[in-house]
């Protein structure tokens, strides 16, 4: 199928701001606002108006690489997304260990990334080159580089201050957050931008809280496809890796032969893309959890949807989509969640996009099972249908449009070919997974050494430096 799933950069840099701020902890709108604040930052500062284009998507994007490190930050904090709001608020617990040998290569991940993405979507250079820079400090003591101010652009600073004001201003009162600032003038900005933020702090915070918060990008109407969105949040738990695409690619069938118009059919495609998007906000401790989920875990599952369908509040845009994506795991019984909707509010759209997901989830493995085979999927959802949780027309679709085929989504083998060799794209596909070298070599039954040298390879080849910035290309490049 060739269903258009391009939106605008606007369109795709808003998302990922975003999923972002859910990463982190913060309010869905602390990107727009702090870009606001950067922005004015930078023009009292005397910078140029494409400099403060810049500014502001730098801003927007300087979290779309938290996925990528999720599972290092859930090894050092506990709760990546709690931890990393405390990160953020500077009220992580007396003793937490964030040494730099530990911080840094989570840094390096998260850098690369969203390098890649900035890239990816034909951003500026100095975008990209901003974002890859964005945790550098004034006096070279920041991650993961350690660069000194000559090697800094100054829109990392508007950025970082403008940001911290933000969050500290929310979290301890404006008078502390400037005092928590002033302390590290010189050292992770320069003194001259924290006096000049500090003079105009208050009137600058009241503007951007007075509704409507200014959310105007500089004209960006290029297009670009809302798998990049997909990929970034699955990059959170390596064993998600390519599933909305899995399941736009199924729903998009199963909606041709339910005989929905080529409009739905590109309406489920695009909110199969976006589904994903709340569950940024839940710790990877929650979806990694062999056994039962508490009752408190439940609550925070329960809010997935409710987030992506904020998504359609903040990107008017995108309404659409992203309410169709919120009702991704509404059941005919009531049982689903968020809203507990029963089946005679439930459009044949939202049960096909409901069994796809199952489906689609049922054949890919996970930490707690392993996948099932297209027979054993069907039969699970055929059963959903008799205990009345699935409707029989939409599962009856979904199962047709499987039939052992249709979920491959890469690009034809010729075109992988040019790029990576079939051996260095099964040890990337092997890497997606999060397997160690040595994993590879007992999986790909090659050696260890070898493994090393594929990867080697791959690097080079996809200019990379860490697995998951080369999963990311995978990914956007169709190799995986």
């Amino acid at each position: 199928m060739h269903t258009d799933h391009t939106v605008t950069v606007e369109e795709a840099v808003q998302v990922l701001a975003m999923v972002g701020d859910l990463s982190m902890g913060q309010p869905t709108d602390q990107s727009i606002r702090s870009a606001a604040l950067a922005e004015r930052l930078a023009l009292q500062d005397g910078a140029a108006a494409g400099t403060c284009a810049h500014v502001r998507l730098v801003t927007l994007l300087r979290w779309s690489g938290c996925t990528a490190n999720a599972s290092g930050f859930t090894d050092l904090l506990g709760d990546d997304v709690a931890g990393r709001d405390a990160m953020l608020t500077q009220t992580l617990p007396p003793g937490t260990k964030m040494s730099f040998t530990s911080v840094a290569p989570l840094a390096r991940i998260h850098c690369e990334v969203s390098g890649a993405i900035a890239e990816a979507m034909g951003l500026p250079v100095e975008v990209e080159v901003g974002l890859r820079r964005v945790w550098e400090h004034f006096d070279g003591g920041g991650i993961p580089e350690r660069l000194t101010d000559a090697d800094i652009p100054r829109l990392v600073y508007y950025v970082n201050l403008a940001s911290d004001l933000e969050i500290l201003t929310r979290a301890h009162g404006l008078e502390e957050a400037l005092r928590m600032i002033a302390a590290r003038a010189d050292r992770k900005y320069p003194g001259d931008l924290v006096r000049l933020q500090a003079t105009h702090a208050a009137q600058w915070l009241e503007a951007v809280e007075a509704p409507p918060c200014p959310t105007a990008l500089p004209v960006l109407g290029e297009r670009v496809s809302l798998t990049i969105v997909a990929d970034m949040i699955e990059l959170k738990l390596p064993w998600l890796l390519g599933y909305s695409r899995r399941v736009a690619d199924l729903a998009e069938r199963a909606a041709a032969l339910a005989g929905l118009s080529p409009s739905q059919q590109q309406c489920l495609g695009r909110a199969a893309l976006m589904h994903g998007i709340g569950r940024a906000a839940v710790p990877n401790a929650v979806w990694q959890r062999s056994g039962k989920l508490t009752t408190a875990d439940w609550e925070k599952v329960r809010l997935v949807p409710y987030w992506t369908a904020r998504a359609g509040v903040q990107i008017p845009s995108l309404r659409a989509e992203a309410t169709l994506a919120s009702h991704v795991y509404e059941r005919l019984d009531g049982s689903g969640y968020h809203r507990d909707l029963e089946g005679d509010t439930l459009t044949l759209p939202q049960r096909i996009l409901a069994a796809a997901s199952a489906y689609a989830a049922l054949c890919m493995p996970r930490p707690w099972r392993a996948a099932c085979d297209a027979g054993e999927a069907g039969r699970l959802l055929a059963a959903g249908v008799a205990a009345g949780r699935f409707c029989g027309s939409a599962v009856n679709a979904v199962v047709t449009a499987a039939d052992g085929k249709g979920l491959d989504v890469a690009e034809p083998a010729a075109q992988r070919k040019r790029l990576l060799s079939e051996r260095e794209t099964s040890v990337l596909r092997r890497l997606s997974l999060g397997e160690s070298n040595k994993e590879v070599a007992r999986e790909l039954q090659i050696s260890p050494s070898t493994v090393r040298t594929h990867v080697e390879s791959i690097f080079r080849k996809l200019e990379c430096s860490t697995r998951t910035a080369a999963t990311l290309k995978g990914l956007t490049l169709g190799l995986i």
